[in-house]
């Protein structure tokens, strides 16, 4: 069993360094116990998100994390799944919390795996939601460890 976790960043300079990025997603898999898995994280910039976010979701303009996560014929095949994350989007989001552009990073990376192992939130006060919850618990450890 393994937790492999493939980092890009197509030229995007990102603040969360790859083998950071690596540890994240891999802090999130065993914390939900997961033990074989093939993870893509990937930077994308303002542009190329935009085009994956009207071209997947049908939406306007860039977003902070896109996720595509692949169904397990059974449970023991291993979770196979896609995040998107733009790291502008996560500097807008950043400023906006008052929070350090690392946190916001590792808050989009730990979002969107929780999404490729089939959690999900509601649009609207998706803040409030069990997922959201999970993550920032998550993102709150990770923060305590950060590198």
């Amino acid at each position: 069993m393994s937790l492999d976790v493939d980092v890009a960043s197509n030229g995007v300079r990102a603040p969360l360094s790859r083998r950071r990025t690596q540890e994240v997603v891999q802090a999130v898999l065993r914390s939900e116990k997961i033990r074989n898995a093939l993870v893509s994280i990937t930077f994308l910039d303002r542009r190329a998100m935009a085009r994956l976010n009207k071209l997947h979701l049908g939406h306007a303009g860039p977003t902070d994390v896109i996720s595509f996560g692949f169904s397990r014929a059974t449970a023991s095949d291993p979770v196979v799944g896609d995040v998107y994350v733009c790291p502008d989007v996560a500097r807008d989001n950043a400023r906006v919390r008052g929070e350090p552009v690392r946190r916001e990073l590792t808050r989009l990376v730990v979002h969107g795996t929780l999404h490729i192992l089939g959690y999900d939130h509601p649009d609207e006060e998706r803040e409030a939601s069990e997922m959201w919850h999970k993550q920032e618990r998550v993102v709150t450890r990770l923060s305590s460890s950060t590198r």
